[in-house]
């Protein structure tokens, strides 16, 4: 039997063609389709799926962070979901909502209206993932860990997010940080 990988389109836009090239290289060297991979299985989510990997420098990510988040600073990840609720099931306080109370009462009026739902034989989009290479290197030096292994981190990271995670709250950060050590164990990468 085949085993299917998540599809992901991979773009790298670090500031030089130098720097490019050499983040390119050594993302060869990574497993990170099998950390994509991993990541889903880890949560329950089984379909196949598609997402999209900017690799970028501090000014690119700041100012998606500003014009999305209204936070005027470089992050090491941002995550784009393209779906509508979470994909994962897991307690609320660990989810993101992209509804507000008034609009979840009016979808509420409209749920026997049709609803879109994937083909199982397409790929779910689930949006996209955006890493600061800087930053990346920043926090790798900081902790005393590779950037690959730092990088694999915020894959899964972002993987998390994508698929309804988020860490605003204690619970939703403890679960995907135990998550991400679990995944990074699982495809041999240490810290």
């Amino acid at each position: 039997m085949q085993e299917e990988h998540p599809q992901i389109e991979l773009y790298i836009d670090a500031g030089n063609d130098g720097q490019n090239a050499a983040i390119e290289q050594m993302l060869a060297e990574l497993p990170v389709d099998l950390v994509v991979k991993r990541t889903l299985q880890a949560a329950g989510i089984e379909q196949a799926v598609m997402l999209t990997l900017l690799i970028t420098n501090d000014d690119a990510i700041r100012d998606m962070n500003k014009q999305y988040r209204q936070q005027n600073k470089a992050t090491d990840v941002l995550s784009f979901p393209l779906l509508e609720q979470p994909l994962v099931k897991a307690p609320l306080e660990q989810l993101w909502a992209l509804v507000s109370t008034e609009e979840a009462a009016v979808a509420e009026q409209k749920k026997d209206a049709a609803v879109f739902v994937t083909p199982t034989e397409l790929l779910t989009n689930l949006g996209d993932i955006v890493i600061s290479w800087p930053t990346v290197e920043r926090q790798a030096k900081e902790v005393g860990h590779s950037p690959g292994y730092e990088l694999l981190y915020l894959v899964a990271h972002g993987v998390l997010h994508l698929i309804g995670y988020d860490d605003q709250s204690e619970a939703g950060y403890e679960t995907m940080v135990a998550l991400q050590h679990k995944v990074l164990a699982a495809v041999g990468q240490k810290a």
